[in-house]
């Protein structure tokens, strides 16, 4: 964790979801669902935003899952499950391909490759962090508007970027 996933696929998310006919960005799915009915939670949110409906009421996830796949059935959509970790929650928000309209895309961001395996993910982009090289010109991007140092903060910026270990947001 900590590479930014999160933050690049929000960055994606807010640029184009109007050009759905419904989306909904769910973020901390991980932690909201290890809570009492958190999967439930996460699965009302979704039909909610996605159907511009805030009187959806489910009784359990099974009635979950057959609303989304009934509801969402034709209509293309673009979701985000932000922090999975578990096949489950990956099969209770967005089970298979059939389950949304043509043209609809599923984001996922996850810390365990293995789950995109089990859970039939088609395309995959690892965020990996920054060599030493990319930190020094994101870093004087952000600092001096330019991709080299200012004179007198080479040892500064060098310092600065080693510190953030090529995590991309610390820089």
């Amino acid at each position: 964790g900590g590479v930014g996933k999160t933050t690049l696929v929000k960055a994606l998310y807010d640029s184009i979801y109007k050009e759905f006919e419904g989306s909904c960005f769910l973020s901390n799915v991980r932690e909201t669902s290890n809570q009492i009915k958190g999967i439930e939670f996460l699965q009302q949110r979704l039909l909610s935003e996605i159907l511009e409906d805030r009187k959806i009421q489910l009784g359990s996830k099974e009635e979950g899952t057959n609303t989304i796949r009934r509801s969402l059935a034709s209509k293309r959509v673009f979701i985000v499950l932000d922090d999975v970790d578990n096949i489950e929650q990956l099969e209770n928000l967005a089970g298979r391909r059939f389950w949304f309209g043509d043209g609809s895309r599923i984001i996922v961001t996850t810390r365990d490759q293995h789950l995109l395996e089990v859970g039939q993910i088609n395309n995959r982009y690892e965020v990996k962090v920054l060599n030493n090289q990319e930190s020094l010109e994101l870093f004087c991007q952000s600092a001096f508007r330019k991709s080299c140092p200012e004179k007198n903060y080479e040892d500064l910026s060098n310092r600065a970027i080693s510190c953030c270990k090529g995590l991309p947001l610390a820089l």
